[in-house]
């Protein structure tokens, strides 16, 4: 079974681009999904953040502006963060690596936004990237009003640009012309991918 990552800078589509290849019957694994519910009422990352940062729960979850709040200007506290969800995350991986094995696919898609900035792809045999002008980017991330302009800036700065991303991909996926036109991509991907499953056998 092969691994494609998925990824993709904030506002580029990269979540619908995953939904298009999971309603296509392919394993696709959230990372942000997994870290909500880490941190949700039960998650296995609730009590030892809690033990190590303090009042930080709300209503037995992790209140993530409290924990942020923490971290976000100490690094060692940051590290700490890191240190106790990271290796709850790869678990997570590694289970959903063995389900889709199981489930006799012919590839899974891993969906996680920082995968080049976290060395992530170096455990894909694939990487496909989704892309959109800077514009439309910008855009459809303030059109959602959850964030300034500022702050919008601000995560685009700690973001690898997507024209890197765009030069180290195996499969550029634009939604730049619409979703209807990303799905096309997606389906060559797949038949592409079944195809050289097909030759491996």
């Amino acid at each position: 079974m092969k691994i494609v990552g998925l990824t993709g800078s904030i506002g580029m589509g990269k979540s619908t681009t995953a939904a298009m290849f999971r309603d296509a019957g392919i394993p696709v694994y959230d990372a942000d999904a997994e870290v909500h519910a880490l941190y949700a009422k039960g998650g296995a990352a609730v009590g030892p953040l809690s033990e190590r940062f303090g009042d930080i729960l709300k209503d037995g979850a992790v209140d993530r502006a409290a924990l942020r709040a923490k971290v976000v200007d100490d690094p060692d506290a940051m590290k700490d963060l890191e240190a106790i969800v990271h290796p709850l995350v790869g678990l997570s991986q590694l289970n959903f690596r063995q389900k889709a094995l199981e489930s006799g696919a012919a590839f899974a898609v891993l969906d996680i936004p920082l995968l080049y900035e976290t060395g992530g792809d170096a455990r894909c045999d694939y990487v496909a990237v989704v892309s959109a002008p800077p514009e439309i980017q910008r855009d459809r991330v303030l059109a959602r009003g959850e964030m300034s302009e500022a702050e919008f800036e601000q995560i685009r700065a700690k973001q690898m640009s997507d024209a890197d991303k765009r030069a180290r991909a195996d499969f550029i996926i634009s939604s730049a012309f619409g979703f209807d036109f990303a799905r096309a991509h997606v389906q060559a991907i797949i038949e592409l991918l079944n195809s050289l499953d097909q030759n491996d056998d």
